[in-house]
């Protein structure tokens, strides 16, 4: 079974501006793909491109098998998209954003209303469906652009940065409908700047600067980039404890974290011991824990150029 999206040396120029360089990824069928990086790495030009909206300079990608530069249209009725921006209309309902939409889609009457009703069930939308899209919480309103991106039922979503400005709980309910809907075969491209969202992903491309810096499953990625010992660091003395933290011997990396610090160390060179004795002679009121990596461990490395090829 073909793979549902292929990148091949995709490039992106804007002028003399490179937003999207040499990028080369495949993601499976029924897969949940997380493409992530800071604002302005290149995520949103990557997915614009594949979504048919945006002609590549360079390279060339395939989606459901469909060219994105010599048919874009088709790549467009093959998938759902839901953009970074809210994209729907504020002043109608819910229910009369889908109609308007599932005619623009090609679906009408008694079917129209069929898959209206069934976006609302599934998306949690029902008692919803009359009031209007503006008057909806931000974590509603997404769900709204999402049932609009799933109402002609695509087996290839693309979601660009569709939990931006939600709060956490919203957005794991709004990741637990995506999930959902992969469980019934769909496969999933999302882009995101929240690195704990990437959790859920079977696989991670990481942009940095334009460029896929990183490419794996994100315990693959922790233990390329981010090997040794993670610490906890709470401290009311962030800015003197760093310092002195990153010049110990054995200590690989050191960031700010919250209000206190990061830390990752060697343990052949830094035993558990002597960290806590350094850490209390600086702070005697710090609190040293153990911690598990995390991607945005990950991040910190890649971004700083510690990266590599993909």
């Amino acid at each position: 079974m073909s793979d549902a999206i292929v990148a091949e040396r995709l490039g992106r120029r804007f002028g003399d501006f490179h937003a999207v360089r040499d990028v080369s990824f495949a993601v499976a069928r029924g897969e949940i793909f997380g493409y992530l990086g800071a604002n302005g790495a290149g995520k949103s030009t990557t997915i614009r491109m594949l979504c048919g909206l945006l002609a590549p300079t360079a390279g060339r990608a395939a989606v459901a098998g469909i060219d994105i530069a010599a048919d874009p249209e088709g790549v467009k009725r093959r998938i759902g998209y839901m953009s970074q921006k809210f994209s729907l209309y504020p002043d109608l309902t819910v229910a009369e954003n889908l109609d308007f939409f599932g005619g623009a889609y090609g679906f009408s009457g008694r079917e129209l209303r069929r898959r209206i009703d069934a976006i609302l069930e599934e998306t949690g939308l029902r008692a919803s469906r009359d009031e209007p899209t503006r008057s909806l919480p931000a974590g509603r309103q997404q769900r709204v652009a999402l049932a609009n991106a799933l109402l002609h039922d695509p087996d290839l979503l693309f979601l660009d940065e569709p939990t931006a400005g939600v709060d956490p709980l919203a957005r794991r309910e709004f990741l637990a409908l995506v999930r959902r809907r992969v469980r019934r075969g769909a496969t999933v491209f999302l882009t995101t700047h929240y690195l704990e969202e990437a959790e859920y992903c079977g696989r991670v491309g990481l942009m940095v600067d334009g460029r896929l810096a990183a490419l794996g499953t994100p315990a693959q990625l922790k233990e390329r980039f981010v090997p040794g010992r993670i610490w906890s660091v709470r401290t009311a003395r962030r800015a003197a404890l760093e310092p002195s933290l990153a010049s110990l011997d054995g200590v690989l990396a050191v960031h700010p974290h919250g209000a206190g610090l990061r830390l990752r160390c060697d343990p052949a060179r830094l035993d558990d011991r002597t960290l806590a004795a350094r850490v209390r002679t600086l702070d005697p009121a710090a609190e040293l824990d153990p911690a598990a990596a995390t991607l945005d461990d990950v991040f910190h490395v890649v971004a700083a150029g510690g990266g590599g090829a993909a």
